[in-house]
């Protein structure tokens, strides 16, 4: 019984050492992804939804498509941020060693946020804008133009019947993760208010994520988007 006793308590200690080292690393970027999606007035939520499904927070990842970081962006959409928005400097080192940009957790996020705001602004005021945004992140604007075309004078797609047209079922299944993760980063957040909590409650993980020590590679789900 002593023995077992022993066992038991190391058990729970480990699980809880692993625990906040779990949510240390869920959370160490939530200041940068807070300040970069302010910056763009994109929601933080949706952001770091994004990362959680395309890296799980790992700044070393590479895509199968040659997608790089934290948010997997890809080169040639860095390379459109650079000459849009970045200084001589910056687009100098982006045309130089794009890579090394992109490894840069900050920068990552930066450029996802400015890809995301692009791509919200498409869709102002359309019910599922969320739903558009997350297509067009991962299989390209145009697809995501195509899903959402209605016939002149038809009332917009809601957001089932968005989703219900994407013919990609990577794509499908990658946009209705994200809305599933990103719900419940609210729902949580709203409750933890309710109940007078100074700090959002941590959002357990998805059973079918990826844990910390995974060597998996990003999901499958995911493709590049263009």
């Amino acid at each position: 019984m002593k023995r077992l006793a022993v066992i038991l308590i190391a058990l729970v200690i480990v699980g809880c050492g692993l625990y906040f080292l779990d949510q240390y690393w869920i959370h160490r970027y939530d200041s940068v992804i807070a300040h970069e999606s302010a910056r763009y007035h994109v929601d933080a939520d949706l952001v770091w939804s994004i990362a959680y499904e395309e890296s799980y927070f790992r700044s070393w990842m590479h895509g199968k498509d040659g997608e790089i970081g934290l948010m997997q962006v890809t080169p040639r959409v860095a390379q459109d941020w650079a000459s849009e928005k970045a200084s001589a400097t910056m687009q100098q080192q982006t045309a130089k060693d794009v890579e090394n940009v992109l490894r840069d957790p900050q920068r990552n996020i930066q450029i996802a946020c400015w890809y995301l705001q692009k791509a919200g602004d498409e869709y102002k005021d359309m019910p599922g804008r969320e739903a558009r945004m997350l297509a067009a992140y991962n299989a390209g604007p145009s697809r995501a133009a195509d899903w959402n075309r209605v016939e002149s004078g038809a009332r917009p797609l809601n957001e089932q019947e968005f989703i219900a047209r994407i013919d990609i079922p990577s794509t499908r299944a990658y946009v209705t993760s994200i809305l599933d993760r990103y719900r419940r980063v609210k729902s949580a957040k709203g409750n933890s208010l309710v109940r007078g909590q100074s700090s959002p409650a941590n959002i357990p993980a998805a059973p079918d994520a990826e844990n910390l020590f995974s060597s998996l590679g990003p999901s499958d789900r995911r493709t590049a988007y263009r």
